[in-house]
């Protein structure tokens, strides 16, 4: 039976990143995609323009509805913008038996608008963290979470210790923005360091990666692969997605996430 995945996170008007592009990479990966939607953003490919944050009671209502149905044990976050979201999303988990929460740190979009309130990163650690599997930071969110400048593998493996003691059991520090090695990422579990190796394409077509790459990553774990794995099968993907992407809009491009079906 094909396996189901949740995400909660924000929509993109665009398609390109957001509930959106979730629901286009769980798919792509072979899972059943289900969503819970926490904002609503006027967007494209050139940045934001507004977000309207639905009220926290249809919030509730959504997760209750799947979970009084569906066996989830897999859930995947993007965007959670402010402190009540977070403490309303980390209560209702909570009272679930989940085996894998993959948490995508999303703070500022990619044209720059800020995606997270200031007074919500308090409560993202404390409240959210603990309970993640696997925490996706690229390296400017790592920078915002450790309080370290990331340029190097070296700074990454720093702020990569710094973030797990946060509570979350696995960090992947994305290198995509690295100054050394870019493309390759770093995945930190309280012990050791395990580096995934990648191609790093230069394209404007990168809108949502983040998304796609940390919806991939939750795919795979409800196939059962372990994280590791699911990274390697994830990152594989994403930079397919990315060397596919699709030139639309006078900004960041999204990927394809169905280059694959391609005659």
């Amino acid at each position: 039976m094909k396996q189901a995945v949740l995400t909660i996170a924000g929509s993109d008007s665009s398609g390109g990143a957001g509930i959106q592009a979730d629901l286009k990479s769980m798919a792509a990966n072979g899972v059943f995609g289900m969503s819970v939607l926490t904002s609503i953003t006027a967007q494209n490919t050139r940045g934001v323009s507004a977000v309207f944050h639905l009220p926290l009671s249809i919030l509730e209502a959504q997760i209750d509805a799947l979970f009084s149905d569906i066996p989830i044990t897999v859930i995947k976050t993007g965007m959670l913008a402010t402190s009540d979201i977070i403490t309303t999303v980390s209560r209702k988990l909570a009272q679930q038996q989940i085996e894998h929460l993959v948490v995508d740190p999303v703070m500022v979009a990619k044209g720059g608008y800020p995606l997270l309130e200031q007074d919500a990163m308090a409560v993202l650690k404390t409240n959210l963290l603990p309970q993640a599997s696997l925490l996706t930071p690229n390296i400017a969110e790592a920078e915002m979470l450790s309080g370290l400048t990331i340029q190097t593998l070296a700074n990454a493996r720093e702020a990569a210790k710094i973030i797990h003691q946060l509570g979350c059991k696995h960090v992947l520090i994305k290198g995509g923005h690295l100054l050394e090695q870019p493309g390759t990422d770093l995945l930190y579990d309280g012990r050791f360091f395990h580096m995934f190796k990648g191609e790093f394409i230069q394209t404007n077509t990168t809108h949502g990666t983040g998304c796609t790459l940390a919806s991939a990553i939750a795919a795979n774990l409800a196939k059962g692969k372990t994280i590791p794995d699911a990274i390697e099968a994830a990152k594989h993907y994403t930079t397919d997605a990315i060397r596919h992407g699709l030139a639309l809009g006078q900004g960041n491009g999204p990927t394809d996430h169905f280059y694959f079906l391609q005659a």
